[in-house]
């Protein structure tokens, strides 16, 4: 038994060598088929890389709206994706009882203001005694000299020109008091005033409403957003590109946007900023790509494709994308030569859309396959035909 089956395998064995030897005989033989392929020649051309990555939209200037005092949301007069002007309501805040505390605060500087009045009277009052008492001492203090009037006389005198500057000084005080009470009167009703003013939520630019945070009959505490907005024209793409081809990036550079929304639109743009903390888990650098012009119905965090234009590089020696081919862990390019596909290894550089430099293993001028109808080996026999499927 053990006989037979050893017979067996090295049939079986003997089967497969014949069978590959008469397909090596055949391939190379007049009589193996052809594969039809298509030839591009190698030639010196202006390469231009581009950067693929993909970007998320965003607002660099996002504003929140919202009251500077706690308070019951009123009214909300806009919703999202409409467009406002500067300066438009937006919301109303419920007052409460800011009209009663203004009211109040506007009779006490009422108050305030007839106080300083009082005041300033009296102070003109004591300026004018101390003016009096002032004349009436030098006068006794002549007389005295001139001994018509005792020196008793003459103290009492200094005595009631020195008490009416004394006076004059308290009025003076009394003045400035009631001049800090009307002040800080009035600058209470002002900001009750400028409170009240902020009961009406205004939009501070021209924009896009993207959120409405809080609804009628909620109540909002200082500081918290009712509405957010974004200014129209501060729409951009962050974009994650790959750090090992990131090399040259650089602000101004044109770039092609495609929308998530509209497959079949590109839109232009340039790279606005480049961020200088790279993220380095995933190992992308991060660009800012602003729009050439907004897209309409553009909505926040929309994904987009974006492909960044390198500059042009002087014209090297290239071949088409489609020529380079892997062969046994090898890069390189197949060749039609005498009817048969030929192997060159080559060390390929820049690799962009119009061609792939090569740096070795080819000089220029020789013609390498570009399309095939299956994959080749080398030594395959080939007919080259041009586009339109005519032979050469």
């Amino acid at each position: 038994m053990k006989l037979h089956l050893d017979k067996r395998w090295k049939i079986a064995i003997g089967i497969l060598v014949l069978a590959g030897m008469g397909l090596l005989i055949l391939r190379n033989s007049p009589l193996a088929p052809m594969t039809k392929v298509t030839t591009a020649p190698v030639e010196r051309v202006s390469l231009q890389a581009s950067l693929f990555g993909i970007g998320i939209v965003e607002a660099r200037r996002n504003v929140l709206i919202g009251p500077t005092t706690a308070g019951r949301v009123a009214r909300v007069l806009v919703d999202q994706g409409e467009m406002v002007a500067a300066g438009q309501v937006l919301a109303e805040i419920d007052p409460v009882d800011l009209q009663a505390r203004l009211a109040a605060a506007r009779h006490g500087q009422a108050r305030a203001d007839s106080a300083l009045a009082a005041a300033e009277a009296l102070g003109r009052e004591a300026e004018s005694r101390l003016a009096t008492a002032e004349a009436s001492a030098r006068r006794y203090a002549a007389l005295r000299e001139q001994g018509f009037v005792s020196t008793e006389a003459e103290r009492a005198k200094g005595h009631e020109f020195r008490a009416a500057g004394a006076a004059q000084a308290a009025s003076l005080a009394n003045v400035a008091a009631a001049r800090a009470e009307s002040e800080r009167s009035r600058s209470e009703a002002e900001a009750l005033v400028r409170q009240l003013g902020n009961m009406r939520l205004l939009a501070p630019v021209a924009g896009l409403i993207v959120a409405r945070d809080i609804e009628p009959g909620s109540t909002a505490v200082a500081g918290q957003a009712v509405v957010r907005m974004v200014e129209t024209d501060s729409f951009w793409l962050r974009v994650r590109i790959d750090q090992g081809r990131s090399a040259g990036l650089a602000t101004g550079q044109t770039a092609s946007i495609v929308l998530r929304s509209r497959p079949g639109e590109t839109f232009t743009g340039k790279v606005a900023r480049i961020e200088q903390l790279s993220d380095a888990v995933t190992e992308e650098r991060i660009a800012m790509v602003a729009f050439d012009s907004l897209p309409a119905g553009l909505t926040l965090n929309e994904m987009a494709e974006v492909t960044v234009n390198m500059p042009a590089r002087p014209p090297a020696l290239a071949v088409p994308p489609a020529a380079l081919v892997r062969q046994d862990g090898r890069s390189g390019v197949f060749l039609a030569i005498d009817g048969k596909a030929q192997f060159v290894p080559i060390r390929a550089g820049l690799r962009a859309a119009s061609g792939i430099e090569v740096l070795e293993g080819l000089r220029g001028g020789e013609a390498v396959i570009v399309t095939r109808a299956r994959p080749l080996a080398d030594g395959d026999r080939v007919r080259v035909t041009d586009a339109g499927g005519a032979q050469s």
